[in-house]
């Protein structure tokens, strides 16, 4: 799957994020983000975005402190030629997960050999559970994360300045999001 586009907008009614991303074959992938799943998945992309960005080849960086210096570099380089303004085009062929967006429940974060970070998406409703892989390589991980950012601070959700914290996953270690929920 080669992804062309990325949106993520905040939905009033339902108090949800909506990411929505098409591909260049024609086919649009729709989840629903929670503010208890955004406020675990953002300081974990984070974090797997600075190890992603140290395994890259010619970065190197002695300490964690450093990784986070030369991503922040990253991030400002890519917010500078990303392409923000182009609509996003909603013209689409096929919805593969159906009709109805995916409302993520659980995110596994792994990062792949091949320079990419892996999110799986899952819907675990009951004993039904439907999934999604997404392979994303920086740029995308940096896009999207500053896409969600900007929905935080629309959304009035007082978690713009959502950040990592300073623990680093070993390589290729997995992380798991599951939001905890209070009865």
């Amino acid at each position: 799957m080669h992804i062309h586009q990325l949106s993520v907008s905040h939905d009033e009614v339902q108090d949800r994020l909506l990411v929505r991303l098409n591909t260049q074959q024609g086919h649009e992938f729709r989840f629903w983000l929670t503010r208890r799943l955004v406020h675990r998945l953002i300081p974990a992309m984070d974090q797997s975005l600075v190890r992603l960005e140290a395994a890259q080849p010619g970065i190197a960086a002695a300490d964690p402190h450093s990784q986070q210096i030369l991503n922040d570099i990253k991030r400002e380089a890519f917010l500078q030629t990303a392409d923000f303004a182009t609509p996003y085009a909603s013209q689409v062929q096929q919805l593969p997960l159906g009709p109805e967006p995916l409302l993520v429940t659980d995110v596994q974060l792994s990062l792949q050999s091949n320079g990419s970070l892996e999110l799986v998406f899952q819907q675990k409703l009951g004993e039904a559970i439907q999934s999604c892989h997404l392979n994303l390589h920086a740029e995308l991980v940096h896009g999207f994360i500053h896409l969600v950012r900007q929905m935080l601070e629309k959304a009035d959700w007082k978690m713009a300045a959502v950040t990592h914290d300073n623990a680093t996953l070993a390589p290729n270690q997995l992380a798991m999001v599951t939001p905890t929920y209070k009865h």
